[in-house]
């Protein structure tokens, strides 16, 4: 009766089993895992909720590349981080997930084949599933810092999906990397929605891929990670690479989105005025973060976890002794110490035993989290 595509496992693992009983029981937990700005007692300017007291948003007028006074509030966001970008080369969605899925419909067939990073965000499977199309992993390597497998990049596959910065490892794209992948002559999908938070200047580093003009190459970001507000629900893509490809593939972009015209009209009214606001909230979560890895690297010095270097975002990946899995690592935290991380293998680490934090975590409750998870490794 249903479709194929759902052909996923939905039993329930042993720590969301774990985590729900000690829930019922009324535990008091230290999450380790939060993601969601809108929870991590940061300070919202009121001007994100004046930002809608504007009677345009009254008006419906579908434009399915996004309003013209939207595109340009996204393009002067990327101005004043010293990039040129025409709003024409813009393209709005309701989030990051919806551009993947333009994306794919877009540069691939049913039955064809994108490239994803390992370890990485854990949903490409899911999300190229939905639109009937295979996903295989190339490797990201740890040496003292993380670099991508180039060499082990299959040819033939429509498209190459960059995390830049990566999600978990929090690691750019390097210039020479970039030269390389230029040179396989696949579409470039680059998802930069954490690469406002680096946590310190790199000259060899790719911060966008905006001005990419040697393929074609389509930057993904909007107001959940820029101006934490995942509520708000407006990404966008940024088209670049040979002007013909370029223009052909926004002509397409711009006939998919029509179909779907899902992104509504009071964000994009409000578009301007929220991009402003998120500077301030930009600005908290930086400190926020940057405090939370020091707190980390200084707290765990000596001690038999090791944090992976990381140079961007909002995670950090601890290397736990391989006395047990990581599995066991995150069940033995979460049941003894009332503490909730996440295990590597969410993430598809091929190697064991580690664990993800979340640094952007209020400070009192991260810090009392790794004192726990210190006692754990002690005993």
């Amino acid at each position: 009766m249903f479709s194929k595509r759902f052909h996923w496992d939905c039993r329930t693992n042993r720590l969301s089993e774990l985590l729900a009983r000690k829930r019922s029981e009324g535990a008091r937990l230290l999450d380790l895992t939060e993601s969601n700005p809108t929870h991590a007692a940061l300070h919202y300017p009121l001007d994100v909720i004046a930002a809608f007291q504007d009677s345009r948003m009254l008006a419906y007028e579908p434009s399915p590349k996004g309003s013209l006074r939207a595109r340009e509030a996204v393009s002067q966001y990327y101005s004043t981080r010293g990039h040129n970008i025409s709003p024409e080369q813009i393209l709005l969605t309701a989030s990051t997930s919806e551009a993947y899925s333009y994306l794919f419909k877009l540069l691939t067939d049913p039955g064809g084949r994108v490239l994803v990073p390992r370890p990485s965000y854990p949903l490409f499977e899911y999300l190229a599933t939905m639109e009937s199309v295979c996903v295989e992993q190339y490797p990201l390597h740890y040496h003292a810092g993380w670099s991508m497998d180039v060499d082990a990049m299959p040819p033939g596959a429509r498209a190459i999906v960059l995390v830049n910065p990566n999600n978990p490892t929090g690691s750019f794209v390097k210039r020479g990397e970039l030269e390389r992948l230029v040179k396989l002559g696949a579409p470039l999908i680059s998802d930069e929605v954490f690469a406002d938070y680096a946590f310190a200047p790199d000259p060899d580093r790719v911060t966008t891929f905006v001005d990419v003009d040697e393929c074609l190459a389509f930057s993904m970001s909007g107001l959940s990670k820029v101006a934490g507000l995942p509520q708000m629900k407006l990404g966008w893509i940024v088209v670049s690479g040979p002007a013909p490809q370029r223009r052909e593939a926004l002509e397409k972009l711009e006939w998919i989105a029509d179909t779907y015209l899902s992104v509504s009209a009071p964000v994009q009214c409000a578009a301007e005025r929220l991009l402003r606001a998120g500077e301030e909230v930009q600005r908290q979560i930086r400190e926020r973060t940057s405090q939370n890895l020091k707190f980390t690297r200084e707290w765990l010095a000596g001690s038999a976890a090791n944090i992976l270097e990381v140079e961007g975002g909002w995670y950090a990946t601890l290397q736990m002794p391989r006395i047990r899995s990581e599995e066991e690592w995150a069940l033995e935290l979460l049941e003894r110490e009332d503490v909730l991380v996440q295990p590597g293998f969410f993430y598809d680490f091929e190697t064991e035993a580690f664990l993800v934090l979340s640094l952007l975590t209020e400070p009192g409750p991260f810090r009392e989290g790794m004192a726990r998870l210190k006692r754990l490794l002690e005993s």
